[in-house]
């Protein structure tokens, strides 16, 4: 079977590839192993010397670029996004990448008429403002950030091209991923990353908010972990409505430097 992902260049999407290619025998949900890994980003991600793997540069706001990535696809994990505070700052480029992006592919996947598999990486950010406790999968969008706004608006089309029977879709709302590897990236969130792993390497970290702020976070693992279910999962355990919350902790920032303090010391 063939399997494409959207943003694999990335943090998650570099995760994702290793522990797709790790499989062994059928992929979970389906009854084929993998035969080909398709790898997009802008630029095409490293080689990984396994022979099913093909890296691919894709803009994901160019629907032509788009059609000739998913023809034949038969699971596709979109995780391709400009992240908040980028998307915030430069609306243009957010709009083109975070929601034409995401049309272009529902498009050229309904065009290619197999109704493929998708996993989509929405966020939390589809909420903002005052929010009733607890949050649902049900609750209503609020979003207050461009970025929140576009991911929302991919979930709806998401769940329409699924009604429609184009594509077998689900999206998953991501807490704050923590910690992430590598240099802060432009998120909003970036910092609850940057106060754990900077100080780790001997570095100073600026935090930005006050430690009582709450923050919903989940692993780079258990997020892995949680896009493999969901491509597993049948369309009837979603019914109607194709987005879910992944579940995570809710702590605040000073916890998490507390914690930090007791594992690693002062």
């Amino acid at each position: 079977m063939k399997v494409v992902i959207t943003g694999a260049g990335g943090f998650l999407g570099r995760k994702l590839t290793v522990a797709l290619l790790r499989e062994e025998g059928p992929l979970g949900g389906f009854d084929r192993p993998l035969r080909e890994l398709v790898a997009a980003d802008l630029a095409p991600p490293p080689e990984t010397g396994d022979p099913r793997f093909r890296p691919v540069a894709c803009d994901i706001g160019d629907p032509s670029a788009v059609a000739g990535l998913v023809e034949g696809a038969d699971l596709v994990f979109h995780l391709a996004a400009i992240v908040s505070a980028d998307a915030e700052a430069d609306f243009d480029r957010g709009m083109r990448v975070n929601l034409d992006g995401t049309r272009h592919l529902l498009e050229a996947l309904r065009a290619g008429g197999r109704r493929p598999r998708l996993v989509f990486a929405s966020s939390v950010a589809v909420y903002g403002g005052t929010l009733p406790d607890p949050v649902t999968d049900d609750t209503h969008l609020t979003p207050r950030t461009s970025y929140g706004t576009q991911k929302a608006a991919g979930e709806l089309l998401v769940n329409d091209y699924s009604r429609k029977g184009y594509i077998d879709g689900r999206s998953l709302r991501l807490p704050t991923i923590v910690v992430r590897a590598g240099k802060p990236n432009l998120a909003a969130s970036t910092f609850a990353s940057s106060i754990i792993r900077e100080p780790l390497a001997g570095e100073q970290a600026v935090c930005p908010v006050s430690p009582e702020t709450a923050m919903y976070i989940l692993s780079p693992r258990r997020v892995v972990a949680a896009f493999r279910h969901a491509a597993a999962l049948p369309a009837e355990a979603f019914g109607d409505w194709r987005s879910v919350i992944l579940p995570g902790l809710t702590v605040t920032v000073g916890e998490m430097v507390e914690t930090l303090r007791r594992v690693a010391g002062e």
